[in-house]
């Protein structure tokens, strides 16, 4: 619990305060309806809302005091702190109000296009078989050894982020992995956290809609690095464990002030893969590094798992777990909910959910496919609606290039027409279509799986790309339950006849 005055005194700028700065603040909320007494209310203006319309609601749910921009009408004896800018102030307050949970846990973020939620899941599982409490924080839910909560942002905003480390903190966490998105950082959704370990997996087409050029977005991805060699530390051994084969590599080495460990397979690098063997359900390969070389056995197939893998090993080495232990770990971890998941109901073919959603890792899982060897490769797949218009032709081409069936449906169109996006996709995958090369175009996303099911043969492949672990579709006027993996599987007892 702090007072306004205290809380106040962290702003790093102007600020007014009217009412009684030694009222005692209980919490911090931007929702009103998680608003409880004695609470801080945030007026965030969103897109569509602005918070300060909620505030006599969220006083009369027992705020005591507001965070605003502007003088509003409240009940009498509320205590009003008007800023010019709502974000900056919460930055230095938030992390204050909860005694800063991220400088007293050992953090590891995670950043880059794709392969963020296997990586952070890896190390979580290295780290636990180590014998350290763990929480997690990402794409697919919040953890906290085992216990799982809801999260609704790959990284969430300064007010929920703080609050899940200060319960991590309280639960006995010592040690914290979390996919850190260029939104994140560019928004300054970290503020208050002290990294330990920085991990850069790669950087391919996203978030233009955001970042407006890759120059924009590497920048936001690299305030990642540059905060290890802030001064002002309270903990010692900063790593970052950088992909040296990825392109965008030597613009995250320039942000990089403390030590480094690099990882690939096509370079010389500190961790250096080889000898892959990659099959449908499991893979193998060599890695050699600081304390040797080692043969390691994964239950996770894919190239691109390769590199999650040697990612997360630099993260475990940096963070000083023994090769043994970092070994035997990877030897029982298994796939993440929607990350190249087999779908198995009994077919004669495999099916495979994949969350790739950008025009790299929809290559990449297609390249995987591809080296299964499989008789065909089949694919459903559309692009989200609200975001990146420009990868959606090319994501078109890349399914028309390496798929033998490519099967255009609907994503999450949000805002937008259905249609409209489908249009736009199948643009693409008529400039990627061999001559004779079947495609089709089925904007309902249930029928669309369907139709690859009655399709498919023995042998085949058949790739659902785009929203992978998601238990829904996000329409224009609602959001509604839409599972892939349970869409896949009743399409097939349907074709059975069950």
């Amino acid at each position: 619990m702090k007072t306004v005055s205290e809380l106040c005194k962290q702003i790093k700028g102007i600020y007014n305060v009217e009412g009684n700065v030694e009222t005692p603040i209980t919490g911090i909320a931007a929702d009103s309806r998680e608003i409880e007494p004695g609470n801080l209310f945030v007026c965030i203006s969103g897109v569509h809302v602005d918070g300060a319309s909620f505030a006599v609601q969220a006083v009369e749910k027992g705020a005591v005091a507001v965070l605003t921009t502007k003088h509003l009408e409240l009940p009498k004896g509320t205590v009003q702190i008007r800023v010019p800018d709502i974000h900056h102030a919460l930055e230095d307050m938030v992390p204050y109000f909860y005694d800063y949970p991220g400088r007293k846990m050992r953090m590891i973020g995670v950043t880059g296009t794709n392969g963020k939620t296997t990586t952070t899941h890896i190390i979580a599982h290295i780290l636990r078989a180590a014998g350290h409490h763990v929480g997690v924080l990402g794409t697919i839910h919040a953890l906290i050894d085992d216990e799982e909560l809801p999260i609704h942002n790959t990284t969430p905003d300064v007010v929920e982020l703080q609050r899940f480390l200060a319960l991590m903190y309280e639960k006995g966490m010592t040690h914290v992995v979390m996919e850190v998105s260029s939104h994140a950082l560019a928004l300054h959704r970290v503020a208050g956290i002290e990294f330990d370990t920085a991990v850069f997996t790669n950087l391919t087409q996203d978030h233009l809609d955001f970042h407006k050029t890759m120059e924009d977005y590497v920048a936001a991805k690299a305030k990642l690095f540059k905060g290890l060699s802030f001064r002002e530390h309270v903990k010692d051994n900063k790593t970052a464990v950088v992909n040296i084969d990825d392109p965008w590599s030597k613009d995250i080495l320039k942000a990089c002030q403390c030590k480094v460990l690099t990882y690939g397979v096509e370079k010389e690098a500190d961790l250096r893969g080889s000898n892959l063997n990659v099959e449908l359900k499991k893979s193998s390969f060599d890695v050699t590094g600081p304390f040797g070389s080692v043969h390691l056995n994964m239950n996770i197939t894919g190239l691109f798992n390769v590199y999650n893998t040697l990612a997360a090993i630099g993260a475990a080495h940096a963070e000083g777990v023994d090769t043994e232990i970092i070994d035997s770990a990877i030897q029982t971890f298994h796939s993440v909910a929607g990350r190249f998941e087999l779908v198995e109901a009994g077919q004669d073919f495999a099916i495979v959910v994949d969350y790739s959603h950008t025009p790299d890792s929809l290559e990449k899982a297609l390249t995987t496919a591809r080296a299964m060897h499989p008789n065909r490769i089949l694919a459903v797949f559309g692009c989200g609606g609200d975001r990146d218009r420009t990868k959606r032709p090319i994501m078109g081409k890349i399914a028309a290039e390496h798929a033998d069936i490519p099967i255009v449906t609907s994503d999450n169109p949000r805002s937008e027409d259905p249609d409209a996006i489908v249009a736009e996709v199948e643009a693409g995958v008529k400039q990627g279509l061999k001559p004779g090369q079947h495609h089709e175009v089925i904007v309902d996303r249930r029928s669309a799986i369907q139709r690859a099911v009655e399709l498919a043969q023995t042998g085949d492949i058949i790739v659902i790309a785009g929203k992978g672990h998601e238990t829904y579709q996000i329409l224009k006027d609602c959001t509604i339950h839409f599972d892939d993996r349970e869409e896949a599987r009743k399409a097939v007892l349907a074709l059975k006849g069950r």
